[in-house]
């Protein structure tokens, strides 16, 4: 028997669940990358990056990505960082994990809520999102949430 408050093909809640949207100005404060493997094709890099959230979704987040760097300076990436703050009114932390792709100076993400990484009056958080921006200028993050439960 399954869960009634999900998709059977998906661990999403049905459309009646109450979902919000919220949108940030994201900005980064610092970022280092550090090669691990440059011998024979594109770099491997492990990339950590220190960001500032303002607007509906307000606080700080660290990053770590694992970075696959090409000869024409476009680059893919895999990512987790933990977000501490607020969101819709409420204050605690969860973590997402991305997936990014650099191409012409601009960055595109799309993004997830890990399951069970939500805290304080955060926990239960579920959702999906990301970001496009280019390089220096910050970006506008969005992420459509709900909470479990």
């Amino acid at each position: 028997m399954t869960d009634e408050r999900f998709d059977r093909d998906a661990d999403v809640p049905r459309a009646s669940a109450a979902r919000r949207t919220a949108r940030a100005k994201i900005a980064v404060r610092n970022s280092e990358t550090h090669p691990y493997d440059e011998n024979g094709g594109p770099v491997l890099a492990v990339l950590s990056l220190d960001e500032t959230f303002s607007g509906e979704w307000a606080g700080e987040a660290t990053v770590r990505a694992l970075q696959l760097r090409r000869e024409d300076g476009s680059a893919m990436m895999v990512s987790l960082q933990r977000f501490r703050g607020t969101l819709g009114g409420r204050r605690g932390s969860f973590v997402l994990e991305g997936r990014e792709v650099i191409h012409d100076k601009t960055i595109s993400a799309t993004w997830s809520v890990v399951a069970g990484s939500g805290t304080e009056e955060l926990a239960g958080l579920r959702g999906e999102g990301g970001f496009a921006g280019e390089f220096g200028t910050g970006s506008t993050g969005m992420l459509d949430y709900w909470f479990e439960g």
